[in-house]
């Protein structure tokens, strides 16, 4: 089953509200509603399910400044139905989930670039999944007005950094800037050193959840006080620049540890999606008797032929460091990512480890 987070609707709506100019007033003020409503406000569409915080979060936000929503009929996502809508309905932004999402989209107008007018549209904000800058470079180019706002959140915490590439200003992969309530803190809770090479947790205070339904050891490892206040810390890691910017590594229960170095699948998988040949992948641990886990990938390629392991990692290793490359390559048909965007990892790891000789491991 999902995680079931709990929200008061007040909290929901002050953690939306936080980067607004014009902010509700904590008090009940129809007027102060009124006079913030100038005009028409945005048409905006959630790619993602509504079901998936990306889309619910959006979709919120996008009201709550009187603006309308438009859904897509598809059960499944479709990047070509979405852009027939976003033409049809002169749609002004969208919520998608990365490169999940993006990359399709992008594909579409590669291919028919003269099919779709997408001139209406301003703003694009993802979460949920790494949204690569090669990715983002290639939306500007069917449209240069657009602003692409790469949101690093959750269902525990909404705003805790953001990415923003415009045609003037390129952000880079996973690199945020911290939100005005948004520290990274180490586990005994210091705040990391910008440069230090350190790695901590982003934590985010103000509006938050009361907490995980009815699963009190989930909620008080999540939410916890820190010099007295209390912080959401999903879990997502992360160390600081010495410009205080921060790069994302990856979820904690996602990492791997191979000979006492820790790994983060997301960031091995980004540098194996930058090689031409690779549509997706997707990143696991596999059991071993030396190092304890050793890095495994399942490479989803562009053609349907079976991944060359020896040219991806190589390609891997010339992007991080050498024991973040995968020993292990396996050739699927589909990651299969579900329709939030998202990996099942505990099923690709039983896959592998079956594929591999490790199933009873």
């Amino acid at each position: 089953m999902p995680k079931g987070v709990m929200w008061r609707q007040a909290d929901v709506i002050g953690a939306l509200e936080a980067n607004n100019r014009r902010r509700l007033p904590d008090t009940v003020d129809a007027a102060a509603v009124i006079d913030r409503l100038r005009g028409p406000g945005p048409r905006g569409l959630p790619g993602a399910p509504l079901m998936h915080g990306t889309g619910f979060f959006n979709a919120m936000s996008t009201l709550l400044v009187g603006g309308s929503i438009t859904t897509l009929v598809g059960r499944r996502f479709d990047p070509v139905e979405l852009l027939d809508t976003i033409d049809r309905e002169g749609i002004n932004s969208i919520s998608i989930v990365g490169d999940a999402f993006a990359k399709p989209i992008l594909e579409a107008l590669d291919t028919e670039p003269e099919r779709w007018d997408i001139s209406s549209l301003r703003v694009i904000v993802s979460s949920g999944v790494m949204w690569s800058k090669a990715t983002k470079e290639g939306l500007l180019r069917h449209n240069p007005r657009l602003i692409l706002l790469d949101t690093l959140g959750s269902s525990e915490a909404i705003g805790m950094a953001t990415n923003t590439t415009t045609s003037d200003s390129a952000g880079e992969t996973a690199t945020f800037t911290l939100g005005p309530g948004t520290r990274v803190v180490t586990e005994d809770g210091r705040d990391v050193v910008p440069g230090s090479g350190e790695r901590g947790r982003v934590a985010l205070r103000g509006h938050m959840p009361l907490g995980y339904y009815k699963d009190e050891e989930k909620s008080a490892a999540t939410f916890q006080v820190i010099d007295g206040e209390r912080y959401s810390i999903p879990g997502d890691w992360a160390e600081v620049d010495n410009d205080g910017s921060v790069r994302l590594l990856g979820r904690g229960s996602q990492c791997i540890n191979t000979g006492g170095e820790k790994v983060y699948p997301e960031e091995v998988e980004e540098a194996l999606k930058t090689h031409a040949s690779v549509r997706d992948a997707a990143v696991v641990a596999l059991p071993d008797e030396r190092f304890g886990q050793t890095v495994c990938a399942l490479v989803e390629t562009v053609d349907g032929s079976s991944p060359d392991a020896t040219l991806l990692i190589d390609h891997v290793k010339s992007r991080l460091a050498a024991y973040k490359a995968p020993r292990t390559i396996l050739g699927v048909d589909s990651v299969g990512r579900a329709v939030n965007g998202k990996l099942d990892y505990r099923r690709l790891g039983e896959l592998a480890r079956e594929r591999t000789g490790h199933a009873s491991e």
